[in-house]
C-alpha cells in the first residue's frame, strides 16, 4: 500500500508530526540519522502507522513523504463487489451490485468477486452463507471472519478490504451506497491511492477503451456526468440502493469461497462505549405503492388528502425535494438521487415536474401514472400513463371513488 518516509537531512525535530499523529506511530528519538545532529528528529514506528498521512500535511519543513508502491493498471484483472451485512443478513444492494457486477464482468471476460465481513465461526456455516453470493453471480467470495459483537468501524473495514484488493487486485471495485458504504468507501479509495464516484445511476463498460463508465448526476441534478478512471486502479464506485436490478439467482451454480482470518490492528483514538440500535421504521422504499408528490400539489393542507388517499389504497407518500426544503415534508418520505431510490409495483406522481435526479429515483417503477397541468413536463417522459390535469382534482375524485 505505502509507507511513511522522514527525510532527516530536512526534519527540523519542531515535533508537530508527533502532535499530529492520532496513532502515536511518531515520536522525536536519537537516532542513528541524529548522531551529528544538534538535535532529534522524527522517527516512525511502521508497526503502528495507520498511513493516514496527516504528518505529511502537518509538516512545515515538507520532511515527511507518503510513498506508494503500486502495480501497473494492467495488471488488474475482475469486478469485485462489496456486499454489506446487517445483523447477518446481507442488504439487497450487495444482490444488485452483483447482477450489474456480473454484467460488467462479462462485458469484460473477467472473474466477478465477492467480499463480505461474517460473524460466522465454522467453514460449514461460513460457505452456507456465501453460497448466497454465488448463486447471485459472484465467482468467488472472500468471507473475512468479525466478531458476532464487534461495532462496524469503517477504518478496520478498509484496512482489511484493502489487504485483499491489493493482492487480487480487481479492475473495478463497487460498493452500495449505504449509510457504511458511504463512509468506507472514500477511505479505501484514499488508502488505495485511487478515484471514487460517487451515488452512480448507470455503469457501462466503453467497448473500445474497457473503462468503467460511471454516470451520476451533477450541477445539482441538472445534467447527467460520465465519469472515468484511466490512470489508477481499482475503478471504484458507490451505487445507491434500488438503481440496479438484482440477477436471478441460480441455484446450479458453483464458486470458490475463500475463507479470510486476518485480524484488523486496533484503531487508534477509538473505543466504544455502547453500541444501541436505532428504533426499525418503515422505509417507503420497501413500499409496493408510491404515491409521489410534488410542488403541484399546492399547499400541507392538500398533502392531509394525499395521506388520506395512501390510507385507502395502501400506499406510502413521497415526495419531491422542494417539499422538504420548505418543510411540507419529512427528509425519508423524498424520492430522487439525493433522497430514497425507489422501485415500487405502482407509482403515482402528484404534481411532480420530474428534475434529472427525481427521474433517476423513480427509474425502477414497474408503473408510473403521471399527474401535472404541464403537458410538456418532464416526468411524462418516464410515465406509463399521462394525465393532465391539476392532481389535487384527481386526488378528490379517487377520494370520491374508492
Amino acid at each position: 500500500m505505502g509507507r511513511i518516509v522522514i527525510d532527516p537531512a530536512k526534519c527540523m525535530g519542531c515535533g508537530a508530526c508527533v502532535r499530529t499523529c492520532t496513532a502515536g506511530a511518531l515520536s522525536m528519538n536519537e537516532s542513528d540519522e541524529a548522531k551529528n545532529r544538534l538535535h532529534r528528529i522524527a522517527v516512525i514506528d511502521a508497526g503502528l502507522c495507520t498511513l493516514c498521512s496527516s504528518c505529511v500535511s502537518g509538516c512545515k519543513f515538507d520532511a515527511i513523504k507518503m510513498e506508494t508502491e503500486k502495480a501497473a493498471v494492467t495488471d488488474y484483472h475482475g469486478v469485485m463487489v462489496f456486499a454489506e451485512q446487517t445483523e447477518g443478513e446481507f442488504l439487497p444492494v450487495a444482490f444488485e451490485l452483483l447482477g450489474k457486477g456480473r454484467e460488467l464482468s462479462d462485458d469484460l471476460n473477467v472473474k466477478l468477486m465477492a467480499t463480505y465481513f461474517t460473524a460466522k465461526t465454522t467453514d460449514e456455516e461460513i460457505n452456507k452463507e456465501a453460497a448466497a453470493l454465488i448463486k447471485a453471480g459472484a465467482d468467488t467470495v472472500f468471507a473475512v471472519k468479525e466478531n458476532e459483537k464487534a461495532v462496524k468501524l469503517e477504518e478496520s473495514f478498509a484496512e482489511r478490504i484493502c489487504a485483499i484488493v491489493e493482492r487480487e487486485k480487481p479492475e473495478i471495485l463497487l460498493t452500495g451506497a449505504t449509510m457504511f458504504g458511504r463512509s468506507l468507501a472514500p477511505r479505501v479509495a484514499a488508502n488505495l491511492k485511487t478515484g471514487l464516484t460517487a451515488d452512480c445511476t448507470v455503469l457501462n463498460i466503453d467497448k473500445e477503451t474497457g473503462l468503467l463508465q460511471q454516470t451520476r448526476p451533477a450541477f445539482g441534478g441538472n445534467l447527467m456526468a460520465t465519469i472515468i478512471c484511466p490512470k489508477n486502479r481499482p475503478q471504484m464506485a458507490t451505487v445507491r440502493p434500488g438503481i440496479m436490478i438484482a440477477s436471478q439467482k441460480d441455484e446450479t451454480r458453483k464458486g470458490e469461497v475463500v475463507i479470510e482470518n486476518t485480524e484488523a490492528s486496533s484503531v487508534a483514538g477509538i473505543e466504544i462505549l455502547e453500541a444501541v440500535k436505532a428504533a426499525k421504521t418503515e422505509s417507503i422504499k420497501d413500499a409496493k405503492i408510491i404515491i409521489d408528490c410534488g410542488r403541484g400539489i399546492g399547499s400541507k393542507k392538500n398533502l392531509k388528502m394525499v395521506k388520506e388517499l395512501c390510507e385507502k389504497l395502501g400506499a406510502a407518500y413521497g415526495c419531491s425535494r422542494p417539499l422538504v426544503d420548505t418543510g411540507m415534508c419529512e427528509y425519508p418520505h423524498q424520492v430522487g438521487q439525493t433522497g430514497c431510490t425507489v422501485a415500487p409495483d405502482l407509482l403515482i406522481t402528484l404534481g411532480v415536474s420530474g428534475a434529472i435526479q427525481h427521474l433517476a429515483g423513480i427509474s425502477n417503477a414497474k408503473k408510473i401514472i403521471a399527474v401535472n397541468t404541464d403537458p410538456d413536463a418532464p416526468i411524462f417522459t418516464a410515465a406509463h400513463v399521462k394525465i393532465v390535469a391539476d392532481c389535487m382534482d384527481v386526488v378528490k375524485d379517487m377520494l370520491a371513488n374508492i
